[in-house]
């Protein structure tokens, strides 16, 4: 866990490019996450890229996708109607079946497989009680997910399911403010959360012994408008939330640019960590998943490049030792 030099403070250490000789620098690390990790195709294209270029993705997944028809009817969320998710359910058992064989294929080849809690509510105004609650169907729900489809689980699933599970992301990053959802977080056993967004790249910070990342705002397009560094809100920005496929690679171009920018700073700069979060949703005719692919396949493969998952990254960061938290970080 960090040491307490990585909680909030106004200071702020880091290499300096010069100070020392170049070999000094500390890889610039590069963390992708998906948000969901529902659709089967998905799964494999982005374990596929993962492959390809020696990367690890983080993938926060929504439990209602390893819910049958006869979970859902069970499956009620914190001051929601039984049987209700705004993601939906699994269609099937056999895509089920499919979903856990990407899922542990993923954690064996070194991803994160992590939390989105299940039917993706905000949870703004829940309390600990409520993301309890939640915390607690999401673990049930991976507990007997392969008994739940008549699968054999594989040795090893109720090690990751009980120990392995390291991180959440609040659905739509909405972050309860104050401590109720870190203290749920940190009684479910979580070492680290996702939900913050910060005003460009940010070290972490340890909040009550979990450690808090924050996607950031990036210039973006023609006037480098900050934008929330994920595919959703680039979406939106590109087409009001339409899908529009006839300017999908324009909107693919100005995508790759804005994370090639992003990388740039840093990686020329105080090499910060660099994170980027996506959805298994191809948008605007997968134009943000064709720029990721851009992207993962010219930074990843450099030696002093580090693409990797969150928990990974927590003991390349804390092994830096100098870095402290760079001022406060806030979600939205």
């Amino acid at each position: 866990m960090f040491h307490s030099f990585f909680k909030a403070s106004l200071a702020l250490s880091l290499f300096i490019p010069g100070a020392a000789g170049a070999n000094d620098q500390p890889k610039q690390l590069v963390m992708i996450s998906f948000d969901g990790a529902h659709d089967n195709a998905l799964w494999q294209k982005s374990r596929e890229m993962a492959a390809k270029n020696g990367a690890h993705f983080t993938y926060f997944l929504s439990c209602t996708f390893l819910m049958n028809q006869a979970a859902k009817k069970a499956y009620q969320a914190p001051h929601q109607k039984q049987g209700k998710s705004n993601v939906g359910f699994a269609q099937s058992d056999d895509e089920i079946r499919e979903r856990l064989g990407n899922i542990w294929h993923a954690h064996l080849e070194g991803h994160d497989i992590s939390s989105h809690a299940c039917g993706h509510f905000d949870g703004r105004q829940w309390s600990e009680a409520d993301w309890s609650k939640e915390f607690a169907t999401f673990h049930a729900t991976l507990k007997n997910a392969w008994k739940s489809v008549d699968l054999e689980e594989p040795n090893g699933w109720q090690e990751l399911v009980d120990h392995g599970i390291r991180g959440f992301r609040a659905p739509y990053l909405s972050a309860t403010p104050g401590a109720d959802m870190i203290a749920a977080e940190k009684t479910a056993g979580f070492a680290y959360d996702a939900s913050l967004v910060t005003k460009g790249p940010a070290i972490p910070v340890e909040e009550a012994g979990i450690v808090r990342f924050g996607l950031p705002l990036i210039p973006e397009g023609p006037r480098e408008k900050p934008i929330i560094g994920m595919d959703y809100n680039l979406f939106v920005r590109h087409s009001n939330g339409t899908e529009d496929k006839a300017d999908s690679k324009a909107f693919e171009d100005r995508s790759y640019a804005a994370f090639k920018e992003a990388f740039d700073k840093q990686y020329s700069g105080n090499r910060i960590p660099l994170q980027l979060g996506f959805h298994f949703v191809e948008m605007n005719g997968g134009a943000y998943w064709r720029a990721l692919d851009r992207l993962v396949s010219d930074v990843c493969r450099r030696a002093d490049v580090a693409c990797v998952s969150y928990s990974e990254a927590i003991p390349m960061i804390e092994a830096r030792g100098k870095l402290l938290a760079q001022t406060q970080t806030s979600g939205l």
